[in-house]
């Protein structure tokens, strides 16, 4: 057994799916299939004992499909097919379990892509915590410059700026020598959310670690696209490297997860597109 995080404050964890989109599994895994596969946008609920109710990002919303019904964001749903209905989005699965919007209290946005900030406007309560870095190389960018990094500048609140709480680079928390992230970024002030690193996928791109009562997370956005991913060392195909803006960086964060795994087997990780999360713990429903 490898080392636990001990934060002062354990959360409660639950996992939703907002949407899919479809690829061939090769593209998303070396040695993957070519059938075209479901690929679920997964966000968390996260229950704060202080802070309260928090989102890591949103998955898709409908909102989505409004931004890409003209030329040049409609190239982003002619490339990557996506499935959402109104029934899918964050604010209505969380009404179903008793969370009102007013309720979600801050995001936690791993990067600026589309599949992880849909849903931002459906919160108006909602502070919004980011790496600067990751809001920084998109908030200028329109167009095709901006469809080049999936960022969709209509899907952020007209607000955003004045509820953002850039997350403090100089907060940091040491972490266990097994791990190999020197520190993490205390995201609350607390410890008991700490943000990684995970650049490479999306600029400023950023994991997050928490624990509950029943094991450590990393919540690991895209930096691997699935459970396989990381457990067998199998990165995407090259051809995923388009759309990335450092293949380098992308590498060092997939190679510190494999690592990371083989050194400290019982922190779960959890990637925003993994199907066999989607069908162990999303479909599951259970508190994690």
């Amino acid at each position: 057994m490898g080392p636990r995080l001990e934060p002062a404050r354990k959360v409660k964890l639950h996992l939703f799916a907002a949407g899919y989109c479809t690829h061939p599994e090769w593209v998303t895994l070396r040695g993957g299939g070519l059938a075209v596969i479901r690929i679920p946008a997964i966000f968390a609920c996260i229950e704060h004992p202080e802070a309260g109710v928090l989102l890591w990002d949103t998955g898709y919303a409908p909102r989505f499909l409004e931004e890409t019904t003209r030329l040049p964001n409609r190239l982003y749903r002619m490339t990557t097919p996506v499935g959402i209905g109104s029934e899918d989005s964050a604010v209505r699965q969380l009404a179903d379990i008793g969370i009102r919007p007013e309720q979600v209290k801050g995001i936690i946005i791993s990067h600026f892509h589309a599949d992880h900030i849909a849903g931002l406007k459906d919160f108006p309560e909602a502070l919004f915590y980011y790496a600067a870095e990751a809001y920084e190389r998109v908030c200028r960018l329109r167009g095709l410059a901006a469809l080049r990094r999936a960022f969709l500048p209509g899907l952020l609140p007209d607000d955003f700026l004045q509820r953002s709480r850039i997350i403090d680079p100089c907060k940091r928390v040491a972490l266990p020598a097994a791990y190999p992230f020197t520190h993490g970024l205390d995201v609350l002030g607390d410890g008991s959310l700490l943000a990684v690193p995970l650049p490479g996928h999306a600029d400023g791109q950023i994991g997050l670690l928490l624990s509950t009562a029943l094991r450590d997370y990393l919540l690991c956005a895209d930096a691997v696209w699935s459970s396989a991913a990381y457990r067998e060392n199998r990165p995407p195909h090259p051809l995923a490297g388009l759309i990335m803006p450092s293949r380098r960086q992308y590498k060092e964060s997939f190679e510190r997860l494999v690592q990371l795994h083989r050194q400290v087997p019982e922190l779960r990780i959890l990637p925003s597109h993994c199907p066999e999360v989607w069908e162990t713990e999303v479909k599951g429903g259970a508190e994690l």
